[in-house]
């Protein structure tokens, strides 16, 4: 996946780390969509979508901005959730700039209030990006953010829609001056470092999120578990729904196979135009009691294994 982008040679550059950081549904995923140009990241109406650290790169000036998307930050009960919040607050750990992602449409959440108070507490200068302001009136932006800045003391605040990209240049060059001069970490029209295999399962799982609209989803996990190149220039992929109970797995299935065959139509149909080439792909659903209990699984999500 390449963008064309301005070239950094001969000039002095700068290369750094940001952290999105935010509640669950805040608009991150979309936000680093925007960011960068291209669509690495899965977005749907449900909480919780992102589960490990997401890298994408961008290019604004001679800087390169390396984003990492986290998953949202809430109050973890099960292991599962218990990893993804790590990795968010690991995330903001290592980063030079850190930005809070806020819904502007929503009251602040008890998740909001628990990020501010722990960004505040670790001292990391910190953005604040209220989102969607496409969707609400100026003066309820305004008391918003005065609100927050009482929770955590932003060094700026911006007001922006990752959906329609308004006032995503300026936050970039407010986030240009954290940067450190160096090299650039990846060579210019990089935009990721997810690989084609997990980039794939993503994008199955999307599907997966926005064709179930309970709990389900939360219940299963998407694997590549096969990728081959064929001689005529296509790709074979072969991927698996693990689900916990062989209920989950006839819901999946649908009456006739239906409901996996539209999750499979519509991730054909994005990998294809994301490759440029025919996708051949074949998923198939398999029964794997205590999955969320599994080490293996968490690598194979980026997640770090935790107690």
């Amino acid at each position: 996946m390449t963008v064309k982008k301005t070239s950094a040679e001969n000039m002095e550059t700068s290369c750094g780390f940001v952290a999105l950081l935010g509640a669950p549904n805040a608009g991150k995923s979309t936000l680093l969509n925007a960011l960068i140009g291209s669509k690495i990241a899965i977005v749907t109406h449900k909480v919780q979508t992102t589960r490990s650290r997401l890298v994408g790169v961008a290019v604004h000036g001679k800087d390169q901005m390396v984003f990492v998307d986290t998953p949202g930050i809430f109050a973890p009960k099960k292991r599962l959730e218990r990893a993804m919040v790590a990795a968010a607050w690991s995330g903001a750990t290592d980063a030079d700039a850190v930005v809070l992602v806020v819904d502007a449409t929503t009251k602040i959440s008890d998740a909001t209030r628990i990020i501010a108070e722990g960004l505040k507490a670790s001292g990391k200068k910190t953005l604040l990006a209220l989102n969607k302001i496409d969707l609400i009136k100026r003066d309820t932006l305004l008391a918003l953010s005065a609100d927050l800045n009482e929770l955590c003391s932003f060094e700026e605040t911006f007001m922006i829609s990752a959906k329609t990209g308004n006032g995503l240049d300026k936050l970039k060059d407010k986030i240009s001056d954290y940067l450190p001069n160096g090299p650039w970490l990846y060579p210019e029209d990089h935009l990721t470092d997810i690989s084609e295999r997990m980039l794939a399962a993503e994008i199955t799982r999307e599907k997966f999120f926005l064709r179930f609209h309970e709990e389900l989803p939360y219940a299963a996990t998407i694997e590549t578990e096969r990728w081959r190149e064929l001689k005529d220039g296509s790709v074979r992929i072969e991927q698996v729904i693990y689900v916990e109970r062989d209920s989950q797995k006839a819901i999946v299935i649908g009456h006739g196979g239906q409901s996996l065959k539209a999750i499979g139509k519509l991730a054909r149909e994005e990998l294809q135009e994301l490759l440029d080439r025919k996708v051949h792909l074949f998923i198939f659903v398999k029964v794997r009691k205590g999955w969320s209990d599994d080490k293996e699984r968490y690598r194979n999500m980026g997640l770090d294994w935790v107690q």
